[in-house]
């Protein structure tokens, strides 16, 4: 399983620039704003979803997106969500709750995860996620971020959640 360390590592590896900030546990978006300091880039939220038929979804927002579970289910045709649990975010992430984060998609070896980003985060040259706990952020620009997914064969699908149309990366 890809932790921190190894994430970092493998970034690395990539020859991929980044920024790591560490700061005191965020939990919520409100923790994130109140103690981030001057962080550039899009602050992102993360919603770690699954339905009855135990599909997973990961959906990646700018901070301030209102998600209604109700609308997204019924536009994109994924049945009954609701959050995935601490388990699952264990098992299929390895993360812990307030930690959820696109990179847990590195421990995602079957691919049981479809993965949705807000095509409103392509407005910014750089993203920040947590880098698997959540005692740290990681900039990362847009295109190294994009790139990197997709030599690690993650399949990233852009959702406008205005009007639910999906694109691919």
């Amino acid at each position: 399983m890809i932790d921190k360390k190894s994430l970092i590592k493998l970034l690395n590896t990539h020859n991929l620039k980044y920024k790591l900030y560490t700061h005191p546990p965020l939990f919520t978006v409100e923790d994130s704003k109140n103690m981030r300091g001057k962080i550039d880039g899009a602050h992102t939220k993360n919603l770690f979803l699954r339905n009855k038929k135990d599909y997973f979804f990961l959906i990646t927002c700018l901070e301030n997106t209102l998600v209604d579970l109700k609308l997204l289910r019924k536009n994109l045709n994924l049945g009954n969500v609701s959050f995935a649990g601490e388990e699952s975010l264990n098992e299929l992430l390895n993360v812990s709750p307030g930690a959820v984060t696109p990179f847990g998609l590195l421990n995602d070896t079957n691919r049981k995860i479809k993965f949705y980003i807000d095509i409103k985060l392509n407005d910014f040259d750089s993203f920040n996620f947590h880098p698997l706990v959540n005692t740290a952020t990681l900039n990362i620009k847009k295109k190294d971020f994009y790139n990197f997914f997709i030599d690690n064969d993650i399949n990233i699908n852009l959702l406008n959640l205005d009007t639910f149309e999906i694109k691919n990366a």
